[in-house]
């Protein structure tokens, strides 16, 4: 395989991970990614594939109703295994949409792409009843996005972990948003962090975390991630 390189990780034998970073509303580049992917996987087959996505799926790119529509489909990889992390945009939409909400949470998430969001859907957001407009099953897969999932030595998180605190006992909102001090730690942490969040314009690899949010919404790449054995690789679109 071409640009393999060493990993600060292993994963289990006979399995590969395919872990993407954040789409953020831009469904073309899933499509292709998702293509490669397929392509990769049918070129080099292996017993078990699990596809990961990191989150943020939604707001800032045109096109995040027609990402969740994908996500909700069929793997790219027949009898792949597929897991869907929470990111902190989702939570923006569902703070935003619930019966609830607080008065600040629907012009916090606008300011922050939600409104792009909401035009894919062909919201207004100026109507009381625009959580209407979100399809029924587009929440829902939402509401079921697992905040952590574990492989090998990896950890698949949105934001990060904070350091110094036990697996166990991470906070749900420092998953979801944490940058600091977890960008700059080079200590241990509860395993190698694989995660998006905070955008570069390469994929950011260290001995305990690899970042991929390579800022697909602004114009960059939409990265995937590669682990077998104790090796990686990336595909990207």
């Amino acid at each position: 395989m071409l640009n393999e390189a060493l990993a600060p990780g292993t994963v289990p034998p006979g399995q590969r991970i395919y872990a993407v970073g954040d789409v953020h509303g831009c469904a073309g580049q899933l499509a292709a990614l998702h293509a490669r992917i397929a392509a990769d996987a049918a070129r080099w087959p292996v017993p078990g594939i699990t596809l990961v996505h990191l989150g943020d799926y939604i707001d800032r790119g045109p096109a995040s109703a027609q990402v969740l529509e994908r996500l909700l489909g069929p793997p790219p990889v027949p009898g792949a295994a597929m897991v869907n992390l929470m990111g902190n945009h989702e939570t923006m939409l569902l703070d935003a949409a619930a019966p609830d909400a607080h008065p600040g949470a629907l012009p916090y998430w606008l300011e922050n792409g939600g409104a792009e969001t909401l035009a894919s859907y062909g919201a207004d957001p100026a109507e009381p009843g625009w959580p209407r407009a979100i399809p029924d099953p587009h929440r829902e897969m939402l509401h079921r996005c697992r905040l952590l999932w574990g492989a090998g030595d990896y950890l698949f998180v949105h934001a990060g972990l904070r350091p110094e605190v036990p697996l166990a006992a991470q906070d749900p909102f420092d998953l979801l948003w944490i940058r600091e001090p977890f960008l700059s730690w080079h200590g241990d942490l509860p395993g190698v962090v694989v995660h998006g969040h905070t955008p570069a314009p390469l994929p950011v690899v260290r001995e305990n975390r690899i970042g991929i949010d390579t800022g697909a919404c602004f114009g960059g790449d939409l990265t995937c991630l590669v682990l077998e054995g104790p090796r990686l690789r990336f595909l990207v679109a």
